[in-house]
């Protein structure tokens, strides 16, 4: 429903001209430019599917943060925000996972101070429970409305969104037998868990009998729907969608197991995503 927005020409709202905020910019190019430094620091190149998927998965970034995306989900719809956080947590994390090669992450992840702290926080229970608060607590009204007015308190939250979906995607798409990813039951299992949580939250925002988040209450109606409704249709998005992206995960994990007859083993390199190898 939101491609109806293009029909309401908005004051302030341009579908041409990008407003382009310089601290995601930067910190973007930054991550590319590691991305590229790593490569030729190890000596070592990435795959060509590998670099579509960490460059799209940037490209990608950038377009939720920038634009009209932004715009709207900032200053007009809550059903808006809801498009953004899915993309910054279900499809940006997966491609920048899918395009770092373990080679590029080892150095780092193996040096002794920083290696017990990446086995605790990559373990599936940890990830489980650490993306989950921060999706539910973020989204409390008291939260949710003091980043909505306080731009440095946005970008923190977006921060720790993006952090905690790697976490999340980690026993998924680890590349590190060092660190690895959940056996095709365990991954199956994992991912039906990761979406009841998600799940509750959008019911507790569906059922709200009042608007949760005033900002959008005197913000222009882009689209015909009464802030009340703009906010279910928020919710509806975080359910639906984000709900069907692990069932998917569940489908396609399942087939690979069936295909291969038997279990695989908690390390293995070969998963749901594309093969990177």
């Amino acid at each position: 429903m939101l491609f109806l927005a293009l029909l309401h020409p908005i004051a302030n709202l341009s579908w041409w001209r990008w407003s382009v905020h310089p601290s995601t910019a930067i910190g973007i190019a930054a991550l590319g430019a590691l991305y590229i430094w790593a490569s030729r620091r190890f000596r070592q190149e990435p795959t060509r599917s590998q670099k579509i998927y960490y460059f799209s998965g940037l490209l990608l970034l950038f377009a939720s943060l920038n634009g009209p995306i932004h715009d709207l989900s900032d200053d007009y719809l809550f059903s808006a925000h809801m498009v953004q956080h899915l993309l910054i947590t279900l499809a940006v994390p997966p491609l920048l996972l899918a395009g770092v090669p373990g080679w590029m992450l080892r150095p780092v992840l193996s040096r002794p101070r920083i290696a017990p702290i990446a086995r605790f926080f990559t373990r599936a229970p940890i990830c489980f429970v650490v993306f989950n608060l921060m999706i539910a607590v973020w989204h409390l009204p008291q939260f949710y409305n003091a980043a909505m007015a306080n731009h440095n308190l946005h970008i923190l939250e977006h921060l720790m969104f993006m952090v905690a979906a790697v976490l999340m995607w980690w026993p998924l798409m680890s590349q590190l037998p060092e660190l690895p990813r959940l056996a095709y039951p365990g991954q199956m299992l994992y991912a039906f868990l990761m979406s009841i949580p998600m799940s509750i939250v959008a019911v507790y925002i569906a059922m709200a009998d009042h608007v949760l988040y005033p900002a959008y209450s005197a913000a222009p109606r882009v689209l015909p729907l009464s802030p009340l409704e703009d906010q279910l249709l928020g919710a509806l998005i975080m359910w639906i969608p984000g709900g069907l992206i692990f069932i998917i995960i569940m489908t396609v994990v399942f087939f690979k197991w069936n295909a291969r007859g038997e279990d695989s083993t908690a390390g293995a390199q070969v998963d749901w995503k594309p093969s990177t190898a």
